[in-house]
């Protein structure tokens, strides 16, 4: 019966996650950028210069700060998908699906622009002086007709944040842990309970301190170790570039059992671990920005930077170390252990063990902010009262996770993942206009600063 269970979940992800809704969240990022006039060239410069204070005032509504939002995002969408996912990609794409990542974590920027955007116009202050907002927020008060969509997607949020966002989380941490130095799954899944529950119950201000702190410190180390290995096998960057942009366009990849892979399966797979990973499209990323000390404008632009960092900067860098060492190449390897083989080909055991606190950081990081998420969604269908309670099973479900086998689970938490982009995209396609206001009223106060 279980199997039975799993197949028909598989089924469903695969319905989800179909060729449908990637083109919706890649066709939505494509008109985003064109209608907004291609945000990613125009405001890159202008996010940089928020972050680093230029347009700083302190009578807005929130509770962080620009980098603390920016941070508290991306330790949500940088996690496992930037080093099992692209393995994936490269495994079932070929070389090619590279290519694929970074146009969709282009277009990804736009949509992140545009949603984050509208979160800010649409965000409350709740009754303790909190700021609420995200998706739920922006069509319960963008959109009075249709603020049923909102219930809608404030229950995703709350599926999804105890799936993806805990349980697969701890598992996957709890898994390499056994595997690389033979810690029992529930002393991994006790420890990374109590870690979590220390930083939840401090709300999103204490979420911030620690991933402003910690973000930069995890992708730094991922970063520097994956830059080492490019810079070891400088030789072969040439060839490897070749094999990307010819296997993006002939769909074809004959090495390693690759041959046959047809164009479609090749722009699929870039293009669904892309959205998968930098959440575009999902409107998770706008519930955290929400909490900033910011206008719309501003916030929208900020936020245009997490595709580029999360996908077109990491996910490429994981790519590009796979084809480099030949680990896409590898009989027998998948996922995340075959970026720890491409990396122990080059440093030794120090290889792996850079993966495996990676790993460790990325799942930690992405429970921590997830929390916040399914949070905000419970303050929107319950209202605050609820929260110590959905805190408590939150700290209760990662020790679950990290002991139980998931499968079925996680089947049906991607499927409602993914579903979170229908009624965000209804709402962004309905709302545009406000956009357009907010990006005016920025530039007025871009040139009233000059």
């Amino acid at each position: 019966m279980l199997n039975q269970v799993e197949i028909w979940t598989e089924s469903l992800v695969s319905i989800v996650w179909g060729l449908p809704l990637v083109f919706s969240l890649c066709f939505s990022g494509l008109f985003f950028t064109i209608y907004f006039g291609f945000p990613q060239f125009k405001f890159f410069k202008d996010a940089v210069m928020i972050i680093m204070g230029k347009f700083d005032k302190h009578e807005h509504h929130g509770e962080i700060s620009h980098f603390q939002a920016l941070c508290a995002a991306l330790s949500a969408t940088v996690g496992l998908g930037n080093i099992a996912g692209v393995a994936v990609a490269v495994s079932l794409g070929g070389p090619g699906a590279i290519f694929w990542l970074w146009v969709a974590g282009f277009l990804g920027m736009a949509t992140k622009f545009t949603e984050v955007t509208l979160a800010l116009n649409f965000r409350e202050v709740g009754p303790t002086g909190k700021v609420h907002g995200g998706p739920m927020y922006t069509m319960k008060n963008g959109l009075k007709k249709l603020k049923s969509m909102g219930h809608v997607y404030a229950i995703f949020i709350v599926l999804s944040s105890f799936g993806i966002g805990n349980m697969f989380q701890s598992n996957q941490m709890a898994s390499v842990l056994t595997t690389s130095l033979q810690v029992p799954t529930w002393i991994s899944g006790l420890a990374l309970a109590a870690m979590a529950g220390l930083i939840l119950i401090g709300g999103i201000r204490r979420i911030a301190k620690v991933t402003d702190k910690l973000v930069p410190f995890m992708i730094g180390i991922y970063i520097l170790g994956a830059l080492g290995i490019l810079i070891y096998n400088f030789q072969h960057l040439p060839d490897m570039f070749a094999m990307i942009f010819e296997g993006a366009f002939n769909g074809t990849a004959a090495v390693g059992g690759f041959a046959g892979v047809v164009f479609k399966d090749v722009v699929i797979m870039g293009m669904r671990r892309a959205t998968f990973s930098n959440e575009a499209g999902m409107g998770s990323a706008a519930i955290a920005h929400s909490a900033a000390k910011s206008t719309a404008g501003e916030e929208g632009i900020v936020a245009l930077l997490e595709p580029f960092i999360d996908t077109v900067v990491i996910c490429s860098i994981t790519g590009l170390v796979i084809l480099s060492t030949g680990a896409w190449n590898q009989a027998g390897i998948a996922g995340s252990e075959m970026t720890a083989w491409a990396f122990e080909s080059v440093y030794g055991v120090f290889g792996r063990g850079i993966v495996t606190l990676t790993v460790i950081l990325f799942a930690f990081s992405t429970v921590v902010s997830w929390s916040y998420y399914g949070e905000q969604g419970v303050v929107f269908l319950f209202g605050e009262k609820f929260v110590p309670v959905y805190r408590y099973v939150f700290i209760f479900f990662i020790f679950i996770g990290a002991v139980i086998q998931l499968k079925v689970v996680m089947n049906i938490s991607d499927s409602v993942n993914g579903l979170l982009a229908v009624p965000n995209l209804i709402a962004t396609y309905l709302l545009l206009g406000v956009v357009k206001k907010s990006i005016v009223e920025f530039k007025k106060k871009k040139e009233s600063l000059k």
